[in-house]
């Protein structure tokens, strides 16, 4: 929406009247108002306002790393431009020169005016501390020189000012998707006891892994989990389909780079497939957009007729992979079949189980290890398959459904002895622990949601 001139002045009335009333109402060394520089009559909008949000994040972790409290913080929307307002226990010269460190040294910083005011009300300038003043956002001569002689077009600034943003939304966005991406591999992993899986317990079903395998490949994936933020931030604009193509691609690099990290053992190969797509629909939303309804959308536009194109005309002479080879003999669409479906196992059983555990008072671990074996009990799990039998799932499925039929959140002695059913049976359902791993993912994409 455009502002005009009285509306700016209109807006920094108020905004002084808020500064006077919070500095007269707290006892505070400082008070620091938080603004957006930004040219043009356009002050708000979803852009900026990730732009913004980004900043004060990076703002509260810096006074935090300081040890410096935020004694009150208020915060404003309008039309005319957000202002964000921090009382802080410290002295005011200490915290401007905070601020003119995030101003100078962050990607979206040429666009903060993080101001500092004394308890009496006086602006501290760069001046005052020795600190050079601000530079220009296109040229890198004094901001105040160009300003007034106007030396730069109204166009020029804006897109300038639109590449900051974009740039520094990017990046927030695909370091926070990568991190929750790895941090669900992990507590996935760590998730005990897991029946026929790794876990704190022992090894489940497996020689030839542990968790040391598993913190290896989590270690090497955070670069693709990045790249796959980056390509759904990247291609939010065009068909979700070419994010989920991307994402691909880049998928067959991360099996190389786990696979050299486990010395050829396969530990993530379909989390990396399940958890891309979801770091890719993460992508394309941005952070207003991740709640598990609308994830869950974007994540099934991507895969939309992946089954087909994978899987139409193929022979039994061409298929060369677990997944061809169960579509072709027993007509199973797997990890391609929930992915075009919107991932049901996560969105309609393991996620609202972990939610229900959680909001029980169950800790993440006991939560967890029921949202598992209600996946189990629904998964037709083509790992178990590959590496029994199809009578081996059946005989899985009946188990735990018995087991969840007078507790859905059974205790850990009764998990622990099915763990030993399995490890005996050398029954491991990974297509289930991938499930869980989502659902760890979509839970906190939904808490960092804004």
């Amino acid at each position: 929406m455009d502002v005009t001139v009285l509306d700016m002045a209109a807006a920094r009335e108020y905004r002084a009247a808020r500064q006077r009333e919070m500095l007269e109402n707290t006892a505070c060394g400082a008070l620091i108002s938080f603004t957006m520089n930004i040219a043009g009559p356009e002050k708000d909008n979803a852009l900026i306002r990730e732009g913004m949000a980004i900043g004060e994040r990076c703002l509260e972790q810096r006074l935090h790393a300081n040890k410096l409290t935020v004694l009150r913080k208020e915060k404003e929307e309008a039309f005319t431009g957000g202002v964000c307002l921090y009382a802080v226990a410290a002295a005011a010269e200490d915290v401007k020169r905070i601020t003119v460190d995030i101003e100078e040294k962050t990607p979206a910083g040429r666009l903060y005016d993080l101001d500092v005011l004394t308890p009496d009300g006086r602006k501290i300038e760069r001046r005052d501390l020795g600190l050079s003043e601000r530079k220009c956002l296109l040229c890198g001569r004094q901001a105040q020189i160009c300003a007034r002689s106007r030396s730069h077009s109204l166009e020029e600034l804006r897109k300038r000012t639109c590449e900051l943003l974009q740039k520094a939304v990017a990046e927030d966005r695909a370091e926070c998707i990568a991190g929750f991406a790895c941090e669900a591999l992990l507590d996935e992993v760590l998730t005990s006891p897991k029946p026929g899986l790794v876990d704190r317990n022992n090894n489940g079903s497996h020689k030839d892994m542990d968790l040391f395998t598993f913190a290896a490949s989590t270690a090497v994936l955070y670069p693709y989990f990045y790249s796959c933020g980056q390509i759904g931030a990247g291609t939010a604009g065009e068909d979700a389909s070419l994010t989920f193509e991307r994402i691909r691609e880049a998928g067959k690099l991360a099996e190389e780079r786990m696979l050299q990290a486990t010395g050829g053992v396969n530990t993530h190969k379909g989390a990396i497939f399940s958890l891309g797509i979801l770091a890719g629909a993460a992508g394309r939303l941005g952070r207003a957009g991740w709640q598990a309804e609308r994830l869950r959308k974007v994540c099934a536009e991507m895969a939309a007729g992946v089954v087909e194109r994978d899987f139409d005309g193929l022979t039994g002479a061409q298929a060369a992979t677990t997944g061809e080879h169960l579509y072709l003999t027993l007509g199973i669409e797997g990890v391609r079949g929930e992915a075009q479906n919107g991932f049901p196992l996560v969105f309609e059983t393991g996620y609202p189980r972990l939610k229900e555990g959680l909001q029980a008072g169950l800790s993440l671990n006991d939560a967890g290890y029921a949202a598992l074996l209600a996946v189990m009990s629904r998964n037709t799990d083509t790992n178990v398959i590959h590496r029994s039998s199809m009578e081996a799932l059946t005989m899985l499925q009946e188990r735990v459904r018995a087991l969840l039929e007078g507790n859905p959140f059974p205790a850990a002695d009764e998990v622990e002895r099915l763990d030993n059913e399995l490890i005996r049976a050398n029954i491991s359902p990974g297509g289930s622990a991938d499930v869980l791993a989502m659902c760890y993912m979509v839970r906190s994409l939904e808490n960092a949601a804004e």
